[in-house]
């Protein structure tokens, strides 16, 4: 833990009691900071008293008492309207702040020359994160890797100049990280996500912006315009030093995918080479962007090819995303829970062919209509919970598709219609498009499910089949 020491001695308010609010109001209290936490769910604050923390109604409090109101990703800042909490401390002139700013402040203080790496994107942020973290062991590297991704932030080892701190950061993180200042910043791309906690995709941009725009090192893509945008902003600047990175062949970037190797283009128009055929878990054109900004970390944090190879070779895959979680004969079965939108949805469904698609949830703002170009590679579609209407609506006419409302059932029908194809590799997908929360409390709780589903399905069928193999990863 990180023991959070610039409130020492002063009063400072918490909303938001979840894995990173408690986290965050342990690490405040362990650095002798006097810190009054509430949640609107009785069952959070009971978790809360339960650890030692003090629970004090911030509705009724006198926030004049407050030096800092430290505010939990999840709740509202301003979209679709602030939380009651926000205007309170507005009005009171208490700042709002959350815990990857209280990161930010506590390596000001302890080691400001350590290396700390934040990456985020609307797509790919998780993978990239968890793969360059991987490269980094790999290499022999004392490596945190937390924030929006496994472990929150201040749950991780103190920042020192031995550590090299990988972070995912959200949108809702870096809006309340005034002093976001990493060594690395990576922003891999922008697509419209969170427009219900953001207003506009133009509010969006700019808050991801923030990430790159007071990094020593922007690592900035090109394959969006909003990106692009972002990077020529960055560079007409003068600062910070912009490395331009694209999924595409394109002469613009310094470091492209070309095929499948990884060009890093040099001064004097020299360029080398990595060959991604190795990395057998990067499947589909996002995941070579991925593998392409981790490829630039890697480099500046000092790594050679072979060490960046090695690591690529062996990386397991992100799980729920693109996870292959069983086979049975000729099918597999692919968790891609962490596709809660339809961009991400979309790198699934570029990566096969032969497609069973499992998909819905509740929708995000276009739904499905986005992917309409890919719908020829979907073989069925298997639709579930609140956005069963709206995605039969846009299947309708172009995919056959089923109602099957739950994930099991849903799960069982595509298994066995899978089965039944006569494709090479019909592939059993769970890409839905969705966000989860309308059945489930996460994608990581429906890509689980899903993964227990797939185990049963085939263990009925093949207990001792050596055409059948089950993916025993956790989440």
């Amino acid at each position: 833990m990180i023991a959070v020491r610039c409130f020492k001695g002063r009063k400072v308010a918490l909303f938001g009691l979840g894995g990173s609010g408690l986290s965050t109001a342990r690490a405040l209290a362990a650095g002798g900071a006097d810190v009054a936490a509430w949640d609107d769910k009785e069952d959070a604050r009971e978790r809360a008293r339960a650890a030692g923390i003090a629970v004090v109604d911030l509705a009724a409090a006198d926030w004049r008492d407050y030096a800092s109101f430290i505010l939990a990703p999840g709740v509202p800042l301003t979209h679709p309207k602030p939380h009651w909490a926000v205007p309170l401390a507005k009005a009171a002139g208490v700042e709002i702040i959350g815990d990857i700013e209280l990161f930010c402040r506590e390596r000001a203080a302890l080691a400001p020359r350590a290396r700390f790496i934040a990456i985020t994107g609307a797509n790919g942020k998780s993978t990239t994160t968890a793969l360059l973290s991987h490269i980094l062991r790999e290499a022999g590297c004392a490596v945190e890797m937390g924030g929006n991704i496994g472990v929150p932030v201040l749950e991780l080892a103190p920042p020192s100049e031995d550590t090299i701190h990988v972070i995912e950061c959200s949108s809702f993180q870096i809006d309340l990280a005034p002093s976001l200042n990493p060594s690395i910043g990576a922003l891999l791309n922008i697509t419209p996500d969170h427009l219900d906690r953001h207003g506009t995709l133009e509010n969006y941009a700019a808050i991801k912006e923030r990430l790159v725009a007071q990094a020593d090192v922007a690592l900035v893509g090109l394959d969006d315009a909003p990106c692009r945008a972002i990077a020529d902003r960055l560079r007409a600047r003068g600062r910070p030093r912009v490395v331009a990175i694209s999924a595409l062949a394109t002469p613009a970037a310094d470091i492209a995918v070309d095929g499948h190797r990884i060009v890093e283009r040099e001064a004097g128009g020299i360029a080398t080479a990595l060959d991604l055929r190795g990395a057998t878990t990067l499947r589909g054109v996002h995941n070579g962007q991925n593998a392409a900004f981790a490829f630039a970390a890697a480099r500046i944090l000092g790594l050679s090819f072979e060490d960046i190879a090695r690591g690529l070779a062996s990386f397991a895959g992100l799980a729920h995303r693109m996870e292959q979680v069983g086979r049975f004969g000729r099918v597999l079965f692919v968790n891609d829970s962490k596709a809660t939108n339809a961009d991400a949805a979309e790198k699934a469904l570029l990566s096969f062919s032969d497609i069973f698609w499992i998909a819905g949830g509740k929708a995000k703002e276009g739904g499905i209509e986005p992917l309409r170009p890919l719908f020829p590679k979907i073989a069925k579609a298997y639709l579930i919970g609140a956005a069963s209407d709206e995605f039969a609506r846009t299947l309708q006419g172009s995919v056959a598709f089923q109602r099957c409302e739950t994930l099991d059932v849903a799960t069982e029908a595509a298994a066995r219609d899978a089965e039944a194809s006569a494709a090479a590799e019909p592939v059993a997908l769970l890409s839905p498009a969705c966000a989860s929360y309308d059945q489930f409390a996460n994608f990581e709780e429906r890509g689980d499910r899903f993964r227990a589903l797939v185990a049963q399905w085939i263990a009925a069928r093949a207990p001792a089949s050596a055409h059948a193999s089950i993916s025993r990863s956790g989440s």
